[in-house]
């Protein structure tokens, strides 16, 4: 398998990275994400479309070898889309295909549902929109989000790759050989060791969440043909019941199940591969 070629797209607040396979004429697919990964989640699956996609793996602002925001902002998920977005108009997408895992399949969807004449098909890996709000801590959240960080706490170092990489599958839930090419992107050297190069502002408290409702509404702008793969059994954070009212929102949707964790695209690259180009290629 080749090796990707990576990408520098200027935006104007911060430098956006990503990773591509994949020929300049094939058709694109813009892949995003999960929470504290890059484009290294898709080190496994993007070879096995390479051949019938440009696969294009966007790494989000904060994460990977994205910049960072600049002081005094912070992560939410409107300027996720409108990042997105941005990025698409640099690499001159038009009207694109959009993958998304977890974190990034939340805003893959409201992506779609904020731009659905550039969206062709979406494909979700384990997400449909981003967290939601059932009312029950929306005070204390508020409150925790808002508290300045505590100070003095620095970046965990490790002494080594493979120790960066047992702590990854620990708190992943994946083996190591499948944590790797997250961990190796998402490590910056300093003096002592590694340490991870991700914004340590991205493990703060949103202080704010859309309701339920909100989400329901938005996800029913979604307009192209939809493709939801969902770990078998159900992940914790997101519970059959919920993703299947979400669901039911979008207009042309086909839920699909697979045996495995929360990283399925890591774990079984052949079966999602096939997924995907099933979804890709219909007429």
């Amino acid at each position: 398998m080749s090796a990707p070629v990576e990408r520098a797209l200027e935006l104007p607040q911060l430098t956006l990275r990503a990773l591509t396979w994949g020929g300049d004429t094939l058709p694109p697919l813009l892949a995003l994400h999960g929470w504290l990964d890059n484009a290294g989640s898709y080190a496994y699956l993007a070879p096995r479309l390479a051949e019938r996609r440009r696969v294009i793996a966007l790494e989000l602002p904060g994460h990977g070898h994205s910049g960072h925001l600049p002081a005094g902002m912070h992560y939410h998920f409107v300027d996720y889309v409108r990042g997105v977005l941005a990025a698409a108009d640099q690499l001159g997408l038009e009207r694109f295909d959009l993958l998304g895992h977890s974190l990034g399949a939340g805003i893959a969807a409201l992506v779609a549902a904020a731009a659905p004449a550039r969206i062709r098909r979406l494909l979700l890996i384990e997400g449909l929109g981003p967290l939601g709000d059932d009312g029950t801590r929306t005070l204390q959240r508020f409150r925790d989000g808002i508290e300045p960080p505590a100070n003095g706490k620095g970046l965990r170092v490790f002494r080594d790759i493979d120790q960066a990489v047992a702590a990854r599958a620990i708190a992943g839930g994946l083996r190591a050989e499948l944590a790797r090419p997250i961990v190796e992107r998402g490590l910056a050297e300093v003096a002592d060791g590694w340490c991870w190069r991700s914004d340590p502002r991205l493990t703060r408290v949103s202080p704010l969440r859309l309701a339920e409702a909100q989400i329901h509404a938005l996800l029913r702008g979604i307009e192209a043909p939809t493709a939801l793969l969902l770990a078998r059994p159900a992940t914790s954070y997101l519970p059959s019941e919920p993703m299947a009212l979400r669901a039911a929102c979008v207009a042309h949707i086909t839920v699909s199940h697979l045996d495995g964790g929360h990283h399925l695209q890591l774990e079984h690259p052949d079966a999602v591969a096939t997924w995907a180009l099933n979804h890709l290629d219909a007429p």
